[in-house]
């Protein structure tokens, strides 16, 4: 069974490439725009998380959503990477439990190295 591949980013550019990527490195990948709630990431059951910082549109922000999900005992264990261009990713990631980060931009080899390394 593929692994699930959470991709959470308001640019839909970015969702269509990581899409095609990781489908062709045999990933399941399920792409949202907005936000998930810890309900919603559940239901969708993945095996990581890949999650913008800044989400337009949505109430809350990576970091936010990433603090919930490693507070809920049931999801605590999916590896999380914020995924961001702001200066201070790694400081945030560290506040809210994240598992690492990727800075964008990103080179596409990198980013499948990160997700590999977390993906057994």
């Amino acid at each position: 069974m593929a692994k699930r591949i959470l991709v959470i980013d308001d640019d839909q550019d970015i969702l269509t490439i990581l899409d095609i990527i990781f489908a062709e490195e045999g990933y399941d990948v399920v792409a949202q725009r907005t936000g998930a709630s810890t309900d919603q990431i559940r239901l969708i059951s993945p095996d990581l998380i890949l999650l913008d910082v800044r989400i337009e549109g949505f109430y809350k922000t990576g970091d936010q959503i990433c603090a919930e999900i490693k507070g809920e005992a049931e999801l605590t264990a999916i590896p999380v990477l914020l995924f961001s261009s702001e200066d201070d990713v790694h400081e945030r990631a560290g506040v809210c439990g994240a598992n690492g980060y990727i800075n964008k931009p990103f080179e596409l080899n990198k980013l499948l190295e990160k997700v590999k390394e977390f993906i057994s």
